[in-house]
């Protein structure tokens, strides 16, 4: 069983060896990853609902009260182009996810194998223990078989 223990723990800890430094698998790849990534962080900021709500309160306001409407109510020109912009940010966004489950899906395997190597060294600890407590647990018996013989003999 030793030997299943030392030949897991050399392979666990030869991966953390070859394994990319945290910054690298992090880091985006691509142009299209980083582009992906930054839209995500825009559109999903709070000072981008704000602006777009202003825009959007803007261009209905304008559009109601003003002589010159270039998008008269129902404000078609104005779904389209909120159409528009949702058909280009979501599957943009999508792949900004799917690249951080890749990251976290990497990151969870590697504390999968930092757990398993903690639970391999600490069973090799408990070992070594036990080892110690039966050699201890020997010597203090040798001991006492020793007075016993010692004080057998006196009497």
């Amino acid at each position: 069983m030793t030997n299943a223990f030392d030949d897991l723990l050399s392979q666990l800890r030869q991966r953390a060896k070859t394994r990319p430094a945290p910054d690298a698998a992090i880091a985006p790849r691509t142009f299209a990853d980083k582009a992906a990534d930054k839209i995500a962080e825009i559109v999903g900021s709070w000072r981008f609902i704000i602006i777009q709500s202003g825009l959007l309160f803007a261009w209905i306001v304008f559009n109601a009260v003003s002589g010159a409407r270039v998008d008269p109510y129902p404000f078609i020109l104005l779904n389209l182009l909120l159409s528009f912009q949702a058909a280009y940010t979501a599957p943009i966004i999508m792949m900004s996810q799917n690249r951080q489950a890749d990251i976290d899906r990497q990151r969870a395997i590697e504390d999968y194998d930092i757990n398993c190597k903690a639970e391999l060294e600490i069973e090799t600890l408990h070992q070594k223990i036990d080892l110690l407590r039966e050699q201890e647990i020997a010597s203090l018996t040798a001991a006492v078989d020793r007075l016993t013989k010692m004080l057998e003999a006196k009497n």
